[in-house]
């Protein structure tokens, strides 16, 4: 006992706690041995001050809960099965009728019993779909079975149109027609059966295979005539007729065959996939097509495009831009100076008109490799040597600039580059209606100064549309959307320059600023649509309900001038969107970590409620002793600004007693990471289960809140938030006494690797010991585009300066590093020169390499349980899994 209390001394000081120890916290009075009393008898000689604080010390040691046991480990271990499938009437999915005015789904009530709801979104009704114990008997008759009225194995409700007291119901495989009025059931006929609806795709694209023989039945719901045209291999349309509206025509197709629908003056309305199964076409123009879908600069090329018109083909080969006659079959060179250092290739952009087309020209960069050896591989005795390529800060990478060609000449015209000296990608090409420019967004290396331009089709002369600039980063990576509007000459920007993540609306043709669309200290998080008839965009926001915490997404709409912001979700909590087929009417699901999902139905047009749907019953989650998360908030840094977290608790959690508190780190700064919706369990909460307070931060320099907030990252990676994450866990101590934050531990993966070794050699007054995963533990050793983003380019002393390398002569505490071997994610040498600095520096840490796994190794059973042992040694003192 002694041993302990000397061990444990540095906990203590001396006169003061004799003051402010309450009854509770001293708890029952200790009950010394002969020898134990003769001992401190001995010490009080020497100090009476001394003697009182070990008294005190052995008053805390018999009201220390027995953490860390075998029943511990075992309750930890289970309780994420302990707690699965604890929550019903939780989800929602709706199934919408033809005419989008009904939809049914299946609620889970628990206990292995459901019912199945019909809503009418009309009415703002929901009822039962039917009478679950008529139809129950009608069902047995006809399977020749008794069915349990509350276990009926319906799989799928489909409406009638024409009749809605007519169901067909999906049975073990058979289609049953049933009238409601008096549960008549017999066998559906063939042509009864509805046809399942085909979901549009997303861009155009030529008809690659030919699969089974199928058909599709397309239908206009439009208010104008529509032609169904067919895109053959080499993406040129073939008409196969028009159809009026309200008509429906069938057409028998191939699965893989591309149709468009486009109206009378050949707009595209919507593409189709055809399926192997029989499908509908519903053509409604509520869901128009992108341009072209967005592709990564280094993404795998295409391997061509055929023009407008279809008379032309356009393809690389041997470096070079090539185009072929679609009728003649003729080929030939547009380009002749490619090179395989020099290349033309990736994506065609053909003008509208068909006579001209832009391509890119790269030129090729540093061919980095990382290698690694696979020490145990499961096919041979002897090891393996893999490489991959993998570029990282600083080094030359491939420079991708646009090259402009006129087909009727056979002409190269040069597009002058002064305007994009050094781009770090071009992307997002775009063409004029009219065929006169061309735009693409620029990003130059460094992620500072980002350019929408335009070029000339006539001369190739280059002039800047929208110019982004920032004194620290643009977060192109989260933070960019960009769309042009054809029919309005004008371009939706999304912008941090106010300091909040907004939305412009530009003037493409002269570049000026038409207006502000949404504005506020709130951020427009991600733009679901834009709406170019109605001149309106929908989008989820977070912090646009300044009461809740900002960090749940809310879904709205705003005109494109900036007037009519309306919020359309209203819970407390975050909320994900279900749309009906035509965008009437929404199912809005929110929730919190402390509050089970919530269903509503809304109206799209001003988001009132119709009806509700359900509320989960989470009653047998709770049964468990399930500690619900806590969301806590306290001040940062700067005393003002509020820093978001959550808590986690054991299931037997005693407040009389002490607790080791752990932070499980991402700071990240692409994203925030605390989690916002509910969940029945979250993986600290098996930690905490040993005798832990566990705690997750968004700390300043992670992203979703302001400019300001964001740019604490700047160069400044191994900040990592912790001034607040420090402030946050000593708030929650102050109204948590039995948070004990002289025992503080830290646990993270990749980016969270970096930043748990970061706490306990920088900040190792505060955080005791760590468990770093897979850590990218110098930023120059790490993938190039997450690290330029954050650290900047060209690489400066401050990489060197927040390296875990350089730094890991200061460690205090204890430390475990984990990596795997086979890391195609963050380069293992990383973790490996951590621990070479360490050894060099004399430092005891702990070290598990795992043989034959890639990132995140330290998250397999093995991992998590040998993350656990270490923390239950060095914060609770304790060898793990003890009787007691």
């Amino acid at each position: 006992m002694i041993k302990t209390a000397m061990k444990r001394w540095d906990l203590f000081t001396e006169p003061a706690l004799t003051l402010t120890l309450s009854q509770r916290e001293r708890g029952p009075e200790p009950n010394f041995s002969q020898r134990e009393r003769g001992l401190l008898f001995g010490l009080a000689k020497h100090s009476l001050t001394k003697f009182l604080a070990i008294l005190i010390f052995f008053h805390l040691c018999a009201s220390l809960p027995a953490q860390g046991t075998k029943a511990d480990y075992e309750r930890a271990n289970g309780l994420r099965k302990l707690t699965a499938n604890k929550v019903f009437k939780n989800r929602v999915k709706p199934n919408w009728s033809a005419d989008n005015t009904r939809f049914w789904y299946r609620n889970d009530l628990g206990n292995e019993v459901w019912e199945f709801i019909m809503v009418d979104a009309l009415k703002g009704t929901r009822e039962p779909a039917f009478d679950h114990e008529i139809l129950a008997k009608s069902l047995g008759k006809v399977l020749e079975k008794e069915l349990d009225a509350r276990r009926l194995p319906v799989d799928e409700i489909d409406f009638i149109e024409e009749d809605p007291n007519i169901v067909l119901l999906h049975v073990e495989g058979k289609i049953w027609h049933c009238d409601l009025k008096n549960y008549e059931l017999r066998e559906a006929k063939s042509e009864e059966k509805p046809l399942r609806p085909l979901r549009p795709r997303p861009a155009l694209r030529e008809s690659k295979s030919t699969g089974e023989e199928t058909s599709l039945t397309f239908i206009n719901r439009t208010k104008v005539e529509v032609e169904i045209f067919w895109l053959d291999e080499d993406g040129k349309r073939q008409s196969y007729g028009k159809i009026k509206p309200g008509d429906k025509h069938q057409q028998h197709t191939y699965a893989g065959h591309v149709w468009l629908v486009a109206d009378a003056d050949g707009k595209t309305l919507a593409v189709y996939e055809a399926e192997e199964q029989p499908a509908s076409v519903i053509v409604d123009g509520t869901q128009p097509p992108q341009d072209r879908p967005r592709r990564p600069l280094r993404g795998p090329a295409p391997e061509g495009a055929a023009s407008p018109d279809g008379q032309w083909f356009a393809f690389f080969k041997d470096h070079n831009l090539y185009l072929r006659d679609t009728e003649s079959r003729e080929e030939f060179a547009l380009s002749d100076d490619g090179s395989a250092d020099d290349e033309y290739s990736g994506e065609v952009f053909w003008s509208p008109d068909s006579k001209k087309l832009a391509v890119l020209r790269t030129k090729k960069g540093d061919e980095r490799k990382v290698y690694y050896v696979e020490s145990s591989p499961k096919d041979q005795l002897q090891p393996k040597l893999h490489s991959y390529d993998y570029p990282k800060p600083g080094d030359k990478i491939p420079l991708s600039k646009p090259q402009l060609f006129e087909v009727a000449g056979r002409k190269h015209i040069p597009v002058a580059d002064e305007l994009f000296p050094n781009p770090w990608s071009v992307i997002d090409m775009h063409w004029d209606p009219d065929s006169g420019r061309f735009f693409f967004l620029y990003n130059q290396r460094g992620h500072q100064i980002m350019r929408i331009l335009a070029a000339e089709a006539a001369t190739g002369k280059v002039q800047t549309v929208v110019e982004e600039q920032s004194p620290t980063f643009i977060d192109y990576s989260g933070k960019q959307f960009l769309q042009y509007l054809d029919e309005s000459g004008e371009i939706v920007w999304m912008s941090e320059r106010d300091g909040w993540n907004h939305l412009y609306l530009f003037d493409a043709k002269t570049g000026s600023l038409k207006n502000q669309i949404t504005k506020g200290p709130w951020v427009v998080r991600r733009v679901e649509k834009v709406d170019e008839q109605k001149r309106q965009i929908y989008f989820y926001a977070g912090g646009v309900r300044p009461e809740q915490d900002p960090y749940y997404l809310h879904y709205c709409r705003v005109n494109f001038d900036g007037s009519g912001l309306a919020v359309l979700t209203e819970g407390d909590g975050t909320h994900s969107i279900k749309f009906s087929p035509d965008r009437r009417f929404f199912v809005d699901t929110f929730s919190r970590v402390d509050l089970p999902p919530v269903n509503e139905l809304r109206r799209m047009e001003d988001g009132a409620l119709v009806c509700k749907l359900e509320q989960a019953d989470w009653s047998e989650l709770l049964k468990t002793l399930w500690k619900i998360p806590e969301r806590f908030v306290a001040k940062g840094r700067d005393g003002t600004t509020d820093i978001y977290g959550v808590i986690y608790r054991p299931t037997n959690l005693d407040p009389a007693k002490k607790y080791p508190v752990i932070e499980l780190i991402y700071a990240g700064p692409q994203d925030s990471f605390v989690p916002k919706s509910f969940s029945s369990f979250h993986s600290p909460q098996t930690l905490a289960e040993l005798g832990f307070i566990l705690v997750q931060i968004d700390g300043m320099g992670t992203s979703n809140r302001s400019k300001k907030f964001h740019d604490v990252c700047w160069k400044n990676l191994g900040d990592a938030g912790f001034p607040d994450r420090i402030l946050w866990i000593k708030a929650a101590a102050e109204k948590y006494p039995y948070m004990d934050i002289s025992r503080v531990g830290i646990y993270g993966v990749s980016a969270g690797g970096q930043s748990a070794a970061r706490a306990v050699l920088a900040f190792g007054d505060f955080y005791k010991a760590a468990v770093a995963d897979c850590g990218c533990h110098d930023n120059r050793m790490d993938k190039i585009w997450w690290n330029e983003q954050w650290m900047g380019w060209p690489l400066g002393p401050h990489y060197e300066e927040q390296s875990n390398v350089t730094q890991a002569h200061k460690l205090q505490g204890k430390l475990m590093l984990c990596v795997g071997e086979m890391d195609e994610n963050v380069d293992p040498a990383s973790t490996m020169q951590v621990v070479n600095a360490l050894i060099k520096a004399d430092k005891d840490f702990d070290l598990i390499v795992f043989p034959g796994k890639g990132h995140g190794a330290g998250q397999s059973p093995y991992g998590e349980r040998r993350r656990a042992d270490f923390f239950v040694r060095n914060l609770l003192g304790v060898e793990p899994r003890g009787e007691k």
